[in-house]
């Protein structure tokens, strides 16, 4: 095996530890019509339920990010281009907010 093959699985095996080792234990309760989907998927896709489950909310929670609506305030907090950016009153920055408490709370742990 060539060098460059050996750093890439080397690469590859460190970004497995560093994935596996963030993941943590979730308890959730579902309606069992949504456990027959996520065991369906599991099964359609070879994969276990705690997989499509991590899958399902990471892309969820990626995608809510990205839609969390921007509502303008009254205040001005900066010029773009001539043109003025107002402060964001919608729930993005609450929740910016929160989360970085809780990553803070848990780096500290």
């Amino acid at each position: 095996m060539p060098a460059s093959h050996v750093s890439r699985l080397l690469e590859e095996l460190e970004r497995k530890a560093l994935y596996e080792n963030s993941l943590t234990d979730f308890k959730v309760t579902l309606a069992r019509e949504d456990l027959v989907r996520i065991e369906a998927l599991a099964s359609a896709f070879g994969l276990t339920r705690d997989e499509v489950c991590t899958s399902l909310l990471h892309t969820i929670l990626q995608e809510v990010e990205e839609k969390m609506p921007y509502r303008p305030g009254p205040k001005v907090i900066r010029i773009e281009d001539g043109d003025p950016i107002y402060e964001d009153v919608g729930p993005m920055p609450r929740y910016l907010d929160a989360k970085r408490k809780i990553e803070k709370a848990r780096d500290c742990a």
